[in-house]
């Protein structure tokens, strides 16, 4: 009987197997046991570089001034940091776009492929886990820290193809992560499962008729066993009682109806991934999500910015072209209005159990797959860190030396307890965590 699993177990209850599938459908089974320190971490990406007179700070230290592209953070100033001097030192196959966005997360080379990218050589997926995934496996590890999904990947205006331009997220080496551009398909996923409810009432009242009958055929090892399977079902009955949304301590948002999934509907389908983010950590269904604006070489067209030109034109054109390098300027400032509007959302939530608001226990890493769009630099990456939990310093602008950002991914693992002593490749990892406390 060691070696039998509550699979297998269930198994042999006939009917009592087919309680497990509606397991993971019930939202409030992904709640964090009361203590648990409480974590979170979004990783949002947005591609094609920055214009970096307008985005890094002059100053160095607490006593700094936000430039246009970050202004819209001022209300956060002394809850975020501006990390420069971070770079992307990964080398190998593939092109810089393919390099920016997959060794991103990763921090490791492509692996041997045949997707060919500008004049660089042809490419594969990224050879590593990713940095979110890393943690992600962590946190699951822990009954303390383990939640519904996980991990939520979600996108705006990803395109519905499958290539080292478009994925940021790696579950393990060649297994990238599409992420979910679509908000209603996500709301399907995070709260389409409590349908279920009714068909596991029926299904648990059988399960419990079930143990009854065969409770007097086991020997002394399947009892135990089988008084597990019955304190499994109770606890199912009452995650019952309540039914419907009762059970999330925040109800569902309301999406408004037809946004079209295009283009032009970019603006709307970013505040709805932002109310659905929001809504499932508040409800404690993960502690790690990723948010991923287009994808590397984005083409998105900005009209509603009165920008006409695509993203990745824009970025190619040299710092000469002051009328180019002003439409950067307001697609990049648009970037942080997004992510200014996540911070006020989660800051407008009181931590459920907790101290402080939901910003307080979340990190916000904005990122880039680029330093510059027009000289495709790896150096200089885009880092702001916004919110709290993980215990840095914020509110100061920092300078690194041309560090490689793996260190800044160990600084992350272990600011969670997660004490790994490499991330990504090991030659770039030598003076361990980046100091951000």
């Amino acid at each position: 009987m060691n070696t039998t699993t509550r699979r297998q177990f269930l198994r042999k209850l006939g009917l009592s197997a087919a309680a497990l599938p509606f397991l993971p459908a019930l939202p409030s089974f992904a709640r964090n046991p009361s203590g648990a320190k409480m974590q979170r971490i979004l990783f949002v990406f947005t591609p094609n570089g920055t214009i970096p007179p307008e985005f890094w700070p002059d100053q160095v230290g607490t006593d700094f001034q936000l430039k246009r592209i970050l202004a819209p953070l001022e209300p956060f100033k002394n809850r975020l940091m501006t990390l420069k001097g971070v770079s992307n030192k990964i080398r190998g196959d593939g092109d810089g776009h393919m390099r920016g966005i997959s060794c991103l997360l990763t921090a490791d080379e492509l692996l041997p492929g045949n997707i060919q990218g500008g004049s660089d050589k042809p490419a594969g997926w990224a050879r590593n886990i990713s940095i979110d995934q890393e943690i992600r496996n962590f946190l699951q590890a822990r009954p303390e820290t383990a939640t519904r999904f996980g991990s939520l990947e979600l996108g705006v205006a990803v395109p519905n193809r499958a290539d080292p331009w478009t994925r940021e997220s790696y579950a393990g080496p060649n297994q990238p992560l599409a992420p979910l551009s679509d908000p209603y398909a996500l709301f399907d996923k995070l709260y389409g499962g409590m349908k279920d409810r009714e068909n596991l009432g029926s299904v648990l009242d059988e399960v419990r008729e079930d143990l009854k009958t065969i409770a007097s055929h086991v020997d002394r090892e399947e009892k135990d066993l089988l008084e597990k399977h019955a304190t499994f079902v109770r606890e199912m009955e009452k995650e019952l009682q309540n039914g419907g949304t009762q059970n999330l301590i925040f109800p569902p948002p309301a999406l408004e109806a037809g946004v079209a999934l295009d283009n032009d509907g970019i603006p709307k389908i970013s505040a709805m991934q932002a109310d659905l983010l929001v809504n499932a950590f508040a409800n404690g269904m993960a502690r790690v999500a990723t948010l991923q604006y287009t994808n590397s070489v984005g083409q998105a067209r900005m009209r509603w910015l009165d920008v006409n030109d695509d993203h990745h034109h824009l970025s190619h054109e040299p710092d000469s072209n002051a009328d180019a390098q002003e439409k950067l300027v307001k697609i990049n400032i648009w970037f942080a209005e997004q992510i200014t509007a996540l911070a006020k959302k989660l800051d407008a939530i009181p931590e459920p159990g907790g101290q402080g608001t939901m910003l307080d226990h979340t990190t916000i890493v904005w990122t880039n797959e680029l330093g510059k769009g027009n000289s495709h630099s790896l150096d200089n990456i885009p880092f702001v860190l916004l919110g709290g939990g993980l215990g840095f310093k914020a509110g100061q602008a920092l300078q690194f030396e041309n560090v490689p950002h793996n260190r800044l991914w160990l600084s992350v693992a272990h600011a969670f307890g997660h004490h790994i002593p490499v991330f990504g490749q090991q030659q770039f990892c030598d003076g361990g965590p980046l100091a951000l406390g």
